[in-house]
């Protein structure tokens, strides 16, 4: 009875030995996995400080130089306070900063014929689980056409557009109306119009319209589902959306709407710059969302 017993004890050893192997290789994978999740966070921040440094300027390098009064006073050139000369020289794809008070959010914008290629790369073009702020392909690069869809990630440690999901919140929201995006041509005041959470289908790509009703009908649409969302009285030119992941659901989407205001924060009214002459009417743009936004 002994010798058959034997094989059961080194059998029942060997399994044992095995669980412990298998316990040990998940605890290594999940210890390097919070290694590298640390490592990534740090070089982030490390980017985000040399990117905020980057691009400020002192009051000195952002006021005019002092010229003769003439007969016939031009406007003095803008300067924009973001040093855009330094952001180019790192990255060519750089076309705006987004900045939005009391928040986390202060970050340079790019723009890529590619939507999918920010979603892994930092401002430096190299891989990154933090991506970059970056505006839709097929908007203009300038912010002036009908739809600026702007996409980031949602990350775990409160960076990139993580905050834009606190606009959920009317309180948050009624509270946070205004914020800025600049360009080297011009600063672009913002108020906010609405913002819910929506399925990744229902964020539509559109960026050209038939006619300045067509537009002004899509963005009824649009902020049809929010409760608390404010459409302004009098048509506009473009709206900015600013969009990240949000985890009510399986793939949803947080949609932050704003449109341009004056530095009093009355809304700008539509000059008619976007619609197209009748001789030319493009087919409208109806594509939908592909680029995925995670956290």
């Amino acid at each position: 009875m002994e010798h058959n017993q034997k094989p059961k004890k080194n059998s029942s050893g060997l399994l044992r030995r095995l669980i412990i192997a298998i316990l040990l290789l998940i605890m290594i994978a999940s210890a390097l996995s919070l290694v590298k999740e640390w490592m990534d966070a740090a070089a982030q921040r490390r980017l985000e400080e040399s990117l905020a440094q980057a691009a400020s300027q002192t009051e000195a390098e952002t006021t005019p130089p002092e010229t003769e009064e003439t007969e016939a006073e031009t406007e003095a050139p803008y300067v924009s306070p973001i040093d855009f000369a330094s952001l180019l020289e790192t990255n060519p794809d750089t076309i705006g900063w987004i900045r939005v008070p009391d928040t986390k959010i202060d970050y340079p914008i790019v723009q890529s014929p590619d939507n999918q290629y920010y979603l892994h790369k930092d401002f430096e073009g190299k891989d990154s689980v933090y991506g970059t702020i970056y505006l839709d392909a097929d908007s203009k690069s300038d912010f002036s056409g009908w739809n600026n869809p702007i996409y980031g990630h949602h990350m775990k440690d409160g960076s990139m557009f993580k905050d834009v999901v606190k606009f959920k919140d009317q309180d948050f929201f009624e509270a946070h109306r205004y914020f800025e995006i600049y360009t080297p041509e011009r600063t672009i005041h913002l108020k906010t119009l609405g913002c819910y959470y929506s399925d990744s289908n229902g964020i539509v790509r559109k960026t050209s319209f038939k006619s300045q009703a067509s537009f002004d009908q899509w963005v009824s649409e649009r902020l049809a589902p929010c409760s608390f969302a404010e459409v302004p009285e009098q048509p506009f030119d473009s709206m900015f959306v600013l969009v990240t992941c949000s985890y009510e659901k399986n793939d949803a989407r947080t949609l932050l709407f704003a449109a341009e205001v004056d530095e009093d924060g009355n809304f700008l009214p539509a000059t008619g710059r976007n619609v197209p002459e009748t001789s030319a009417v493009p087919a409208e743009s109806t594509s939908a969302e592909t680029a995925t936004v995670r956290k």
